[in-house]
């Protein structure tokens, strides 16, 4: 009797990990996952246009930060709050590579970067404004 409940026990453990693993890489992004980010990029795509004049003010001074900042932020919250009513128009259906993953996720543009580049890419969501961030950075710091 000890030996068939270690074996069921061992056959249940077995079943569950080999369950875990075989999770989809893509599992995460639902069809309500991707209603919540086109609601998110509406909304708050504006967030672009500070964080925008704030990226290049920063780097390349207070006249491009002014100029160069200004209509770089306008065209970056175009594209996002155009890529929230594509995504709450069709956020039912799996459209980017039959999954509901953000089509503009990983963009390359410039850099030629697979990754998320914080000056052509987008991130999934907006940009966070504000003191309160899921980043370990803040701009408040003194480091």
């Amino acid at each position: 009797m000890k030996r068939f409940i270690l074996s069921s026990l061992l056959v249940a453990l077995t079943g569950a990990a080999y369950a875990d693993i075989q999770a989809p890489p893509a599992s995460e992004y639902t069809a309500t996952r991707k209603l919540g980010r086109a609601v998110d990029n509406i909304l708050l795509g504006v967030s672009e246009l500070p964080t925008s004049v704030y990226r290049w003010n920063s780097t390349e001074g207070n006249t491009a930060g002014c100029t160069v900042g200004v209509i770089d932020g306008v065209s970056r919250t175009a594209i996002r709050m155009g890529y929230g009513f594509y995504e709450l128009v069709t956020f039912w259906a799996p459209t980017y590579k039959c999954t509901y993953r953000p089509p503009y996720q990983g963009s390359c543009g410039r850099s030629g970067l697979k990754e998320y580049n914080v000056w052509s890419g987008f991130a999934e969501f907006p940009e966070e404004i504000g003191f309160e961030s899921k980043y370990n950075y803040s701009r408040l710091s003194k480091d």
